[in-house]
């Protein structure tokens, strides 16, 4: 993507035509049946333990925990309903009790900074992992140049995990006792119950299952997004409009619903990025019409295929 030439500041043309579509709209009957959905997919799951192969019940399950995460990053940016409080309430039995994950930890981690902040290395943990691999000021230890590889890829494997060391850690730094006592539910109802099924060795080899389909699937979903993509310091980026800094700062996928299902919306991230409250049902609608008003307003767009982006993202290991 050039740097040289700046995106002019039109995005409220933009915006105007996605909302007078009714794309901006929120979707409160279609997002609670997806909820609801979910939540007797968990209950199925866990009645009927004893019926299915260890094995696919974790796939099963991973399925299930997917759309959890998928549906709760929708709710807490108020894409089902207006309501702050009530969204981050709503999230609760999906990001707590299915997934062991703190609402508050991925709103203050992923709404109020990543997407403030795009691709800020001074503001945007998500850009800095592995020594600032993906920033420009990044850092020049022997042993991540000799191990990125392994480090970076291997570490997709385990993102669940390490998803709810954070919500743990965050939760108990801010001292969030209520939402705390939701995460320690997870246990008891989800592993409780699969141990009184289908006992000890089985609820392991579900465990072991859930968590190397579940962590890669949404690992490698995540890193599209903007790892390899441009990254600013604050000084520049005070220069740039909101518009400027969401595309620049951002990476769309080609395909269709069937990307967009498995990637739960987050393939078009430039949309997403631009429009955090356009509901994922609308998104491959305002994709279109995005790339329509950029290619007719000569603005760069930055899509690729997964592949491609996967590629993108290896070579900027390259540079570390």
């Amino acid at each position: 993507m050039s740097t040289a030439t700046r995106y002019p500041d039109i995005f409220s043309e933009l915006k105007e035509q996605v909302r007078a579509k009714g794309l901006l709209d929120r979707v409160p009957v279609r997002g609670s049946i997806e909820m609801v959905a979910v939540l007797i997919s968990m209950i199925v799951a866990l009645a009927t333990a004893p019926y299915w192969n260890p094995i696919l019940l974790g796939l099963f399950i991973t399925l299930i925990m997917t759309r959890a995460v998928f549906v709760s990053h929708d709710v807490l940016h108020t894409q089902y309903f207006k309501s702050k409080s009530l969204s981050k309430k709503l999230s609760y039995p999906f990001s707590a009790i299915i997934l062991s994950n703190s609402s508050s930890w991925w709103d203050y981690k992923h709404n109020v900074n990543h997407h403030t902040y795009c691709n800020i290395v001074e503001k945007d943990e998500d850009i800095r992992a592995l020594d600032g691999a993906f920033t420009p000021n990044h850092g020049e230890s022997p042993f991540i140049k000799k191990y990125k590889y392994i480090i970076f890829w291997g570490a997709q494997f385990f993102m669940f995990p390490a998803f709810i060391y954070q919500s743990y850690k965050f939760v108990i730094q801010r001292k969030l006792w209520s939402e705390l006592a939701l995460m320690l539910m997870h246990w008891p109802v989800i592993w409780g119950t699969l141990y009184m099924q289908i006992g000890g060795m089985n609820t392991l080899i579900v465990a072991v299952t859930v968590n190397f389909t579940l962590s890669p699937w949404l690992s490698f979903g995540f890193i599209t997004n903007h790892l390899g993509c441009e990254t600013f310091n604050e000084e520049e980026a005070k220069a740039f409009t909101w518009m400027e800094l969401q595309m620049r700062g951002s990476r769309s996928l080609s395909g269709g619903s069937l990307i967009h299902w498995f990637y739960g919306g987050l393939n078009t991230q430039i949309e997403h990025h631009l429009f955090p409250k356009a509901p994922r049902f609308n998104l491959l609608k305002v994709q279109k019409m995005t790339k329509d008003f950029a290619k007719k307003h000569n603005i760069p767009y930055f899509e690729t295929t997964p592949v491609g982006a996967y590629v993108q993202i290896n070579d900027a290991l390259k540079s570390y």
